[in-house]
């Protein structure tokens, strides 16, 4: 028995490996060829600045784990940063000058910055994964460990943020670590676990905002685990409800008091060189407009106070994505545009993004998960079986209640811009539905490890060889990857954009069509463009072959210019119908280009068919 379990160990851990180099690989390659998306032309230079110069001035929306995972390979590297431009020395937060200026115009070559700066990220997905693994293991065993973690690591969606400059992976990798160490604690109580959990908070915190949700849900979790525990233990003389409850409490007050303080260091590491009078008078400006009079006066007290100001750098970033999630986010989705969102726009585009094979793993688990419950409620004593479930199984218990926190919370969001504010809930998704199937097999009397282990190795292979080939077909364009039911990547612009189908990525493919275009003997002198994305196409382009568009210019062969290209997240903005009250800007509109046209626009987009594309999401027309 024992070198059949080191036997298994020892594969597992190989098969895992490969997915890990598999991931790299496509991810390192898609890099190369991905120009910067928009969010990394403020994410790139802000985690240079925090590593270099300690200073935090720039994109404070955001914590810094991530991007100053980022900067730290750009250290080694021969890159100038324009100290002396504005964006620097005087504008507020001037985040997206700051990124035209470091990458475009100040000497250094773009793309060396933005492939190392994707390195250590790329590492943290691939972190990620590992512990997928060694927590999916923990709970099933390695063979069925296997599945949630090729589902993850291989997933186009993950393949696709997670070699960005970006907190998306980030907010998954805090989910796992926070909710994993915490439910551990609970489980085995000692102190090195509650350390470890109080530290893995505070990373977790440190890593997107996002995961401010596992203060509400560590709460939650404490209380309903002192009931549980007091009812199992109802008419046990020996039993100190008070000293249990004092228990809990403390233990719930030090993991956050550990976390409080490794956020306190993190950010007054970063913010040892933001003069603080800078903070103070950046602090005052960026909140002028905050709904709330008591948090912003108890943020600006912090910023300008000598020892609280680092909480006051996490406090002001906490507001700031508060009022930004107030006032919405313009975007398209299904024929429509406006900016105070859809309930609907998570659950759809999880249907038509999400691979078929982990699709139908849900599907399978939650199907399992009901057979499951239905076949505990038949059974007496149900309260009292709740208090053992919840005594036994609290890694089960407690992703089940982030899933619910996490969704119910998505469902109200107005901040409707990606699939990849789920990503947190991805792997949790995954190892509850191989479990639920798991337990299902198990009461079927499914007996003998061997048995077991057969159909874990089977389902493995089932879904690793249909996540490896799908992943493999949709390379390079991860990012645009829709399923079957969303149209496919081709088509998928018609259900939604933004970072979901057209974040910039494609403009160096655009500098290859033009290239490849010259070639044949298609002269492409100038080029009017209306981009959409951390890309600058006066950089790849040359400046003299572009002319910068907008759709209230009109036809720019009126100025002899014979090729327009437009981000197809503009095109869909411009012939959206308008609703809930929204009017986009007049700038925006393209009629006259389906005028022009004058031939079928497929899809409920009603997008006019391009000539060429350059990858997925640039459109591009000959006039």
């Amino acid at each position: 028995m024992t070198s059949i379990i080191k036997k298994s160990s020892f594969v597992s851990t190989f098969l895992v490996a490969a997915i890990l180099c598999l991931a790299a690989f496509l991810m390192i390659s898609a890099s190369r060829n991905d120009a910067a998306t928009m969010d990394e032309l403020a994410h790139i230079p802000s985690g240079y600045t925090y590593v270099r110069y300690l200073d935090y001035r720039l994109n404070p929306e955001h914590p810094p784990l991530v991007k100053m995972l980022a900067g730290i390979p750009l250290l080694f590297t021969d890159v100038r940063f324009p100290t002396e431009h504005k964006s620097w020395e005087s504008d507020v937060n001037g985040q997206w000058d700051a990124g035209t200026e470091f990458l475009y115009r100040s000497g250094n070559d773009a793309n060396v910055i933005i492939f190392w700066a994707r390195i250590l990220p790329i590492l943290l997905t691939l972190i990620t994964v590992v512990v997928i693994f060694f927590w999916a293991r923990e709970l099933m065993g390695p063979w069925w460990a296997l599945v949630p973690t090729a589902l993850f690591g291989l997933s186009p969606t993950v393949l696709a943020h997670g070699h960005y400059v970006t907190t998306d992976i980030g907010a998954a990798l805090g989910t796992v670590i926070g909710i994993f160490s915490y439910s551990s604690f609970i489980l085995f109580p000692s102190k090195k676990k509650l350390i470890v959990a109080g530290l893995c908070f505070g990373i977790a915190e440190l890593l997107k905002f996002s995961n401010v949700l596992l203060i509400p849900l560590f709460i939650l979790l404490t209380v309903i685990s002192f009931l549980a525990e007091a009812y199992r233990n109802k008419g046990n003389d020996t039993y100190r409800p008070a000293a249990r409850a004092w228990f809990y409490a403390r233990s719930i007050f030090l993991i956050f008091l550990i976390g409080a303080f490794v956020i306190y260091a993190v950010y007054f590491l970063f913010t040892l060189n933001y003069p603080p009078e800078r903070q103070f008078s950046d602090t005052s400006k960026i909140l002028e407009g905050f709904p709330t009079p008591f948090l912003k006066n108890i943020n600006i007290f912090f910023a300008k106070n000598a020892i609280l100001r680092p909480f006051g750098e996490y406090m002001l970033g906490i507001l700031m994505v508060l009022q930004r999630s107030g006032g919405g986010n313009t975007g398209y989705f299904l024929g429509e545009i406006t900016n105070t969102g859809w309930w609907y726009y998570f659950p759809v585009i999880f249907f038509m993004k999400e691979t078929i094979y982990e699709l139908l793993l849900i599907v399978c688990g939650a199907t399992a998960a009901v057979r499951n419950v239905l076949s505990s409620v038949r059974k007496k004593m149900r309260l009292k079986r709740t208090a053992e479930y919840i005594g036994t199984h609290m890694h089960e218990f407690s992703m089940i209640t982030f899933v619910v926190i996490y969704w119910t919370w998505s469902l109200g969001s107005t901040l409707n811009i990606g699939m990849r504010h789920l990503l947190p809930v991805f792997p949790l998704m995954y190892i509850l539905s191989v479990n639920s199937i798991k337990t299902f097999i198990d009461s079927r009397g499914v007996t003998g490890t061997k048995k077991r282990n057969r159909i874990g190795i089977g389902l493995a292979i089932l879904f690793s060889i249909g996540i490896t080939t799908q992943s493999i077909m949709s390379y390079p364009h991860f990012l645009s990857f829709f399923n079957i039911f969303g149209g496919g990547t081709e088509r998928g612009y018609n259900i939604v954009t933004d970072s979901n189908y057209d974040w910039g990525q494609d403009l160096k493919r655009l500098k290859e069509w033009k290239e490849k275009m010259e070639e044949s003997g298609t002269p492409v002198e100038k080029i009017a463009i209306d981009y959409f994305g951390g890309g600058n196409p006066d950089y790849y382009l040359g400046k003299n072959a572009v002319e910068y568009w907008s759709g209230s210019m009109g036809n720019p062969k009126s100025k002899g210019i014979e090729w327009l290209v437009v981000s197809i997240n503009s095109l869909t903005q411009s012939f959206a119908t308008e609703t809930n009250g929204f009017h986009r800007d007049p700038g925006k509109h393209y009629e006259w280009l389906r005028d022009i046209r004058n031939e079928p626009a497929p899809g409920i987009a009603h997008i006019p068919p391009p000539d060429f594309k350059a990858g997925t999401s640039l459109f591009i027309y000959h006039l």
